[in-house]
């Protein structure tokens, strides 16, 4: 069995783009204007999909704030949640919505360690089976919560813009074209979304979305 690479060190990242650079000079361009990305590594669990679960569809500044209140209740563990009536845990700035899927995340009793092991179809397989997890979500959690060499996030807004402005294409691509693209940056590709994020950064001269 192959041993799965994981983007955990400074190292696996200098290796990993310098095979990206080999193979695609135009992210020697990027590399030039940006400088070395940062691994942008999050601890894997509950609380961090929970956190995307509250952050979607919010400015920074509000989800900043709804999980400050999460945190101050002691809402972060899933029993907690699973106890815990609507209306409590609308006072503290969740939508109904929302709270469905905090309460599904929580219901899901996903092991969390197991999923280390698993593949990264299988990876994105579970997480959106959970409601409230959509691919975007999963593909996230497998890069930068698992270390994930090989994923990318092609429905990224900011990932198919940064492509676009990149490789001079007419028009912003599709995520099937902008997932095609990224073959060719195998088995590197969550690193060569980092470049792509950075460059969108500073193409648009302001922060990227992830």
């Amino acid at each position: 069995m192959t041993k799965r690479i994981l983007i955990e060190s400074d190292e696996i990242l200098a290796q990993a783009i310098d095979a990206l650079t080999s193979c695609e000079p135009r992210f020697e361009y990027v590399l030039e204007h940006t400088g070395m990305p940062k691994l942008r590594l999050r601890p894997d669990g509950f609380q961090t999909l929970l956190q995307a679960i509250v952050s979607q569809q919010v400015s920074v500044a509000a989800a900043k704030a709804i999980w400050s209140r999460l945190e101050i209740e002691n809402f972060l563990d899933p029993n907690r949640i699973l106890k815990t009536n609507e209306e409590r845990l609308n006072s503290v700035g969740l939508s109904r919505q929302k709270i469905r899927y905090a309460k599904a995340l929580a219901a899901a009793d996903l092991d969390y360690i197991a999923l280390r092991r698993k593949s990264d179809d299988e990876v994105i397989r579970i997480l959106t089976e959970v409601p409230g997890i959509g691919v975007w979500t999963a593909e996230i959690y497998a890069m930068f919560s698992l270390k994930r060499a090989d994923i990318f996030a092609a429905g990224d807004l900011a990932l198919k813009e940064s492509a676009r402005i990149l490789f001079s294409l007419g028009e912003r691509p599709t995520e099937g074209e902008l997932r095609q693209l990224s073959t060719d940056w195998s088995p590197w590709r969550s690193v060569a979304a980092l470049l792509l994020w950075d460059y969108y950064s500073f193409a648009k001269n302001r922060e990227g979305i992830v």
